[in-house]
């Protein structure tokens, strides 16, 4: 990979004008609660804006309070195009999006390559969606930080969890996972299989996702069964699907946000 992991999606997912970008991010920020005890980690949706970002901005616009006092974002996500074992690393420097440059952490991610399940895989995050579109919220909400993208391919919960919990205890450090829900069912059955799907999530109990019920199951299980260790709590605070954000109703995907303190 070159030195600059330029954005993939800008443009198509979200607004490449970085003007147009920041108007937009601002729009969805502005229509949701801001502020409160800032999370540990945050849950949140990965499609397009139009669809997911309404979802999304609820847990964002949680982390103003934020700004200025986390410097470092651990930012996990499934891969969507490459199949592999464990968790990926890219070689770049930086990731680009249209607001300018985050730079990568390369010390925290040298000690996390020392973990067998992590491995440095430039061809999963070359293309992959599912942490970029996080990206401009991050940057607008938080300003300034250095990141750790970690794309998850096929691991289990208690691998993802001993990476989280090489950086789980600075106080500096926010973790972001990328999951949508359930995919392409009609309006009323995604309704009731996310509600399942969010009571799981609610009470850390990993075991009970499939594959199915979340495309980031994998990174999520990880984050669960971390919180779970620690003796913290998951609260909802968006549950909805393209259904209700755009599109028709009978193919939709579903969306929560969540946080966990």
């Amino acid at each position: 990979m070159r030195a600059v992991r330029k954005p993939a999606v800008a443009g198509v997912f979200y607004p490449a004008d970085p003007e147009s970008l920041h108007e937009e991010v601002r729009a969805f920020l502005s229509a949701v609660p801001q502020g409160g005890e800032i999370p540990k980690a945050i849950i949140v949706p990965h499609a397009g804006y139009v669809y997911s970002a309404p979802v999304a901005a609820a847990a964002y616009a949680r982390l103003a309070p934020a700004r200025g006092r986390v410097k470092r974002v651990v930012l996990l996500g499934p891969s969507h195009r490459v199949a592999f074992h464990g968790l990926s690393v890219p070689s770049c420097e930086s990731y680009e999006t249209p607001f300018g440059r985050i730079e990568l952490d390369h010390a925290t991610i040298a000690a996390l390559s020392a973990l067998a399940q992590v491995v440095c895989l430039d061809a999963a995050h070359a293309h992959e969606h599912s942490l970029e579109v996080h990206l401009p919220f991050l940057q607008e909400v938080l300003g300034d930080f250095s990141l750790v993208p970690l794309v998850v391919g096929d691991a289990s919960a208690e691998e993802v969890a001993e990476v989280l919990e090489r950086v789980w205890e600075d106080p500096g450090t926010l973790v972001v996972v990328s999951t949508d829900l359930s995919h392409y069912h009609d309006y009323e059955t995604a309704q009731r299989l996310d509600r399942t799907t969010c009571a799981a999530i609610e009470a850390l109990r990993f075991e009970d996702l499939g594959r199915d019920a979340a495309c980031g199951s994998v990174p999520l299980g990880g984050l669960l069964c971390l919180a779970r260790r620690h003796g913290l709590c998951v609260t909802t605070v968006d549950l909805r699907n393209s259904g209700d954000t755009a599109g028709d109703r009978e193919r939709v995907v579903g969306y929560g946000a969540w946080l966990v303190g």
